[in-house]
């Protein structure tokens, strides 16, 4: 089926096999960023004549060949191929058959640690959430070296003082595009909501915060990740251009056009660099700030994380060690801290490390940015806590990422023994992600009440074996993360 993009751009695409969502793969939102390109602002992609094929995925952002480890299986890995620089496009699927039915719209912003991941991964597919009435987009971005390299000589070039997020820059274009086109599609560009996970919902964070990308959203929905504490997760330009001075000397590079002409495949193995940067242009100051002086794009939100995403691979610590860590890391709050998370045994110890983990990367994160949201904005907030185990194996518990196939209505793309209650609760997940979409409530017919979460009552959905409205979980844990991070920030 032809859809008309913007002025003359006209694109062919596909359909389920049911016919009633329309399929559109590989767009081009910006132009390939290689060349003279490399490291620079998304440019226009070019115009096309006649009807462009758009039928099948473009190549992903160039990245280490995507291995399945750990818990995260086929399913949540990008194609094995192609995977290359040229990697600005986007996809989309649709039910509408008009562009008069103005539906709203989420782009979805993907995961991976801003070095690997897709907008092709499996788990993301749309079609179950364009059936439910949403025009919903998948984009690539730039990653790692290519995405969020800093230097000197970038940042003197850039014309704004700032280097580094490009690959925010990318989704930023991104969101353009759809504002400029999505009509075509049946879509409504004053219904548009972000939506990631991981570094999607990092990127959906720096995108609340980001000046450039006022008026591009109306909604956002972020699972797991946010930038609220000092460091590591945002680096100062300053620090970022060491980083890239350090790279270039170590490639033998004296300028960024003798940068520009190393083919990609040695950079990549040559840079380690990734991570979002405080340039003072994409991201004018840190998170919190932003956040706390209620400079951030005010809009909806729909946050939350789950129950076992801490991150702690590797050897755990014996309860001896952990509080003996603990003594040395947190000084005189070492009690209070040992109090939230005790170590009287081994096994206790081995679990609160875990939970340590899963709070500092994400529980507090998501629960900050609720608060502060809740504090500073005008709009409403909901906070979710997703716990459901899936079943099968191997079994991590409701890992980093296992609420995906949930929320996006995807389980049929995950190989798992799915029991009826799996297939109800991402039904359900699905319609409170849709209804957010719409109308920034994620409440409708026939679900479970979800309060807002509010600066004087912090309540949370829970999304599991159970839907319950709850209190936080972990309280005792964030209200010492709370008093442990005011330390940092006063230090």
């Amino acid at each position: 089926m032809d859809y008309p993009i913007h002025e003359s751009f006209t694109c062919f695409g596909t359909q389920n096999e049911k016919g009633n969502v329309r399929i559109f793969k590989g767009i081009p939102f910006a132009a390939p960023p290689v060349g003279d390109l490399r490291w620079k602002t998304p440019q226009p992609a070019s115009r096309w004549k006649g009807i462009r094929k758009c039928d099948a995925f473009s190549a992903s952002a160039i990245q280490n060949k995507p291995v399945p480890f750990a818990m995260w299986s086929k399913e949540f890995m990008a194609p094995l191929e192609p995977l290359n620089e040229d990697c600005l496009y986007l996809n989309v699927w649709t039910s509408a058959h008009s562009a008069k039915e103005k539906r709203p719209v989420i782009v979805w912003i993907h995961g991976g640690g801003f070095i690997s991941g897709s907008g092709s991964v499996p788990m993301y597919d749309g079609e179950a959430m364009a059936e439910k009435g949403v025009v919903y987009v998948t984009i690539n971005y730039r990653l790692g070296i290519f995405g969020f390299f800093a230097h000197p000589e970038l940042t003197l070039e850039s014309g704004h003082r700032a280097s580094g997020n490009y690959g925010i820059l990318d989704q930023i274009a991104a969101l353009q595009w759809v504002k400029k086109n999505i009509f075509a599609f049946g879509g409504d560009p004053s219904r548009v909501t972000i939506a990631g996970q991981s570094a999607g919902s990092f990127s959906v964070n720096a995108l609340m915060a980001s000046p450039l990308a006022k008026g591009l959203f109306q909604r956002a929905i972020a699972e797991s990740g946010a930038m609220f504490s000092p460091g590591p997760f945002a680096q100062k330009l300053e620090e970022a251009e060491k980083s890239g001075l350090k790279l270039s000397k170590s490639l033998h590079a004296n300028s960024i056009s003798e940068l520009r002409a190393i083919p990609a495949v040695a950079l990549l193995k040559a840079g380690s660099i990734s991570g979002l940067i405080i340039d003072g242009y994409v991201i004018p100051n840190d998170i919190y700030s932003i956040f706390k002086n209620g400079q951030q794009n005010d809009v909806p939100l729909l946050t939350g994380w789950n129950a076992d995403e801490g991150l702690a691979f590797g050897m755990l610590q014996d309860a001896a060690a952990f509080k003996s860590a603990a003594e040395k890391k947190y000084g005189s709050l070492a009690a209070d801290f040992l109090k939230a998370y005790p170590a009287d045994n081994n096994e206790q110890a081995a679990q609160s490390q875990k939970s340590l983990s899963r709070d500092q990367l994400f529980g507090w994160q998501n629960y900050t940015w609720a608060k502060m949201q809740a504090n500073t904005g005008k709009d409403k907030v909901f906070l979710y806590y997703f716990t459901r185990v899936p079943p099968g194996k191997p079994v991590y518990g409701a890992f980093h990422s296992s609420e995906i196939g949930y929320a996006l209505h995807t389980l049929d793309r995950w190989d798992r023994p799915w029991e009826s209650w799996d297939r109800e609760l991402s039904d359900i997940m699905s319609s409170y992600w849709v209804n957010f979409a719409a109308q920034g409530d994620p409440n409708g017919s026939g679900l479970p009440v979800w309060p807002a979460f509010e600066k004087t009552n912090f309540k949370l959905m829970e999304l599991g074996n159970q839907l319950v409205a709850r209190d936080i979980p972990s309280q005792e844990q964030f209200d010492f993360m709370d008093k442990y991070q005011a330390l940092l920030r006063k230090n």
